[in-house]
């Protein structure tokens, strides 16, 4: 037969079967919740029970028929080569163990001897010439067996989570039972002991092979107890014979790769498919929709893959894109967050939140592509780039960006880097034609479209960005070191040492009167980004609406950009004023501020900007 159901008690399931735990199955994953759950609903029905037979002088073994049963859900066997694979169902079965090796220990405190070898050969037990846990933990075999044999540890002896979990899962059984056997009631134990051996009651299916997937995903996928990647494994490694997969250590890599990437958070896993999926086999946003919540069922219909019934196909996706790209995507993940100075642009992505780099990476390197460090760096630049300059020229919106962003991928799949710029400069021009309603446009920085840009319509987090871009482009040319981190400039803005944004023409009467008393035409000018500083909370506040002479002052020590306002920033200052003339930049000083200096101020950042950006 296909599938075979059989119906045991806990004496009958162990006991004479060592139950191996499947490819398929998670790690011990279970903790308080459900442990716990399964403990009330068990001893509920042992309470009611008790509470009516209690009184009965027939011996508990006879008695204990008289006891209504518990069902206990369903486990999967699959057995291969004589050995008897859990499918599914190893969370319950571990935390039965568990319970076992508990209520084993108190027999012993209860010198019920009878009871303790009972007990003991449900736990573990003769099969060949050697004794095994018929729960067979292969990687936690130290924390079980000093488990069984103290009665509890502190600490787990593998550094695993299974190993973690079945600690830490004895021990709030271990307390749980002690409060219900409170008092040294020996005929409660008793009792306890047969029910728990007696009347509680699984199904066992015991299925061929290869119908073990479809199984798996009817039991697991329905609600939330497993995640994508983890019916995914099931799906693929289930097509692949068992002989086969421990030869190409199949397993093993899973786990591997999955082990990695959840090292960085707990749906990483999830987070890569969705953008490998998308980066290799979405032309539109459209099409990556279907990949956002049920990729473990889309993955199986992309036709260029082939994974569904083919154990050929699966076994190359896992060995080339899967190990490949998942140790990529690893990789960008982790430069995100540490900046290394091969790859800046990918830290620079990470403070502007521009985790599209993810897709448009994957999408560029080819499986063991000999120009990866190149592209990667190309293309956090080229993101960056767009990014900055779709906001500079007022022609940003995330789901215009987003559209963008899938036709660049299609451009640079697997291509060349010397064809990277191109994809992205075309994308660029065509949105600023398209938001700006000018096919004119032939250049994709322009000052006309900078002109106006500011306070009033750039987000906060996005302005401290590109003055602390031109901070580290003054610093970096100029052989200084940075004053601050680019993290401090552009995330810490709490309180008085962060860093905010400050105007540098005050809200007061005198600047007024240099615009005429135009009180619209003055906001306007005002909140040009080239009249915008960065500066520490206390600074900004010292500084409040006093005339630009004594703000000048509070520029003093602060920032490069700031301080490049002041006289005495270009005195004795070699390395500053080459750079200047190499450059034909405008940088001087300014002993007053007003339109006239604003306009030119503006100007210096659009060349500064257009210089950092290439």
């Amino acid at each position: 037969m296909d599938l075979q159901a059989k119906d045991l008690n806990i004496d009958q399931l162990f006991g004479n079967t060592i139950y191996y735990i499947d490819f398929y199955q998670r790690e011990y994953k279970w903790n308080k919740d459900p442990v716990e759950k399964l403990l009330d609903d068990v001893w509920y029905k042992f309470g009611t029970e008790y509470e009516k037979h209690k009184g009965s002088d027939v011996e508990i073994q006879t008695n204990i028929s008289n006891y209504g049963w518990y069902y206990m859900n369903t486990f999967v066997i699959n057995e291969v080569d004589g050995k008897c694979f859990v499918a599914d169902g190893q969370q319950r079965l571990t935390t039965l163990s568990l319970i076992l090796i508990k209520l084993y220990h108190l027999a012993l405190q209860y010198n019920s001897q009878r009871l303790g070898k009972w007990i003991d050969s449900k736990i573990s037990g003769f099969s060949g010439f050697g004794q095994n846990f018929w729960m067979n933990h292969t990687n936690s075999l130290k924390t079980i067996e000093a488990i069984y044999q103290t009665g509890e540890i502190e600490k787990p002896l593998e550094n695993n989570v299974t190993s973690h979990n079945i600690v830490t899962n004895y021990s709030i059984i271990s307390n749980y039972i002690n409060k219900q056997l409170a008092g040294d009631d020996i005929k409660k134990f008793e009792a306890f002991v047969f029910y728990f051996l007696k009347r509680i009651r699984l199904i066992c299916l015991n299925i061929e092979q290869v119908d073990v997937p479809m199984v798996f995903e009817v039991i697991n996928d329905r609600g939330v107890r497993l995640k994508p990647y983890e019916i995914l494994k099931g799906k693929l490694l289930g097509q692949i014979d068992k002989n086969e997969m421990n030869q190409l250590q199949l397993n093993e890599l899973w786990d591997r790769c999955i082990g990695q990437l959840n090292s960085l958070s707990d749906d990483e896993a999830d987070q890569f498919f969705i953008y490998y999926l998308k980066s290799k086999y979405a032309k539109t946003r459209g099409e990556a929709r279907k990949f956002d919540n049920d990729y473990h069922r889309s993955i199986l219909r992309v036709e260029e893959l082939g994974l569904e019934h083919n154990d050929k196909n699966v076994k190359r996706f896992l060995l080339n894109d899967f190990n490949y790209y998942s140790h990529l995507y690893y990789k960008v993940r982790c430069l995100k967050n540490n900046l290394d100075p091969r790859f800046p642009h990918v830290y620079y992505n990470g403070l502007t939140q521009m985790d599209t780099q993810y897709l448009l990476v994957l999408s560029a390197c080819k499986v063991n592509d000999p120009e990866e460090d190149e592209k990667i760096e190309r293309v956090a630049y080229e993101v960056d780039r767009l990014f900055t300059l779709m906001q500079l020229q007022r022609c940003y919106n995330s789901n215009l960006f987003a559209t963008k962003i899938y036709e660049i991928s299609n451009r640079i799949k697997n291509g060349e880097l010397r064809d990277m710029r191109s994809a992205f400069d075309d994308a660029l021009l065509v949105t600023l034609k398209e938001v700006h309603v000018n096919d004119q446009l032939s250049q994709v920085w322009n000052y006309g479209l900078f002109r106006n840009v500011g306070y009033d319509n750039l987000e906060k987090r996005f302005m401290r960005y590109v003055l602390a871009r031109v901070e580290l482009y003054i610093a970096m040319n100029t052989k200084l070191e940075m004053k601050r981190s680019l993290y401090d400039l552009v995330i810490n803005r709490g309180g008085v040492c962060g860093f905010h944004i400050e105007h540098i023409l005050a809200d007061n009467s005198e600047n007024h009167e240099l615009f005429d008393n135009n009180e619209e035409l003055f906001r306007s000018e005002r909140n040009r980004l080239g009249g915008l500083l960065l500066m520490k909370g206390y600074d900004n506040e010292a500084a409040g609406n006093e005339p630009y002479s004594q703000k000048l002052r509070s520029y003093a020590n602060t920032l490069y950009w700031n301080e490049t306002l002041r006289e005495d920033s270009y005195k004795s200052k070699l390395d500053f004023t080459r750079w200047i003339a190499e450059n034909h930049l405008n940088l001087k000083p300014y002993n007053v501020f007003g339109p006239q200096q604003l306009e030119e101020r503006h100007r210096l950042l659009f060349e500064i900007v257009e210089k950092i950006w290439e």
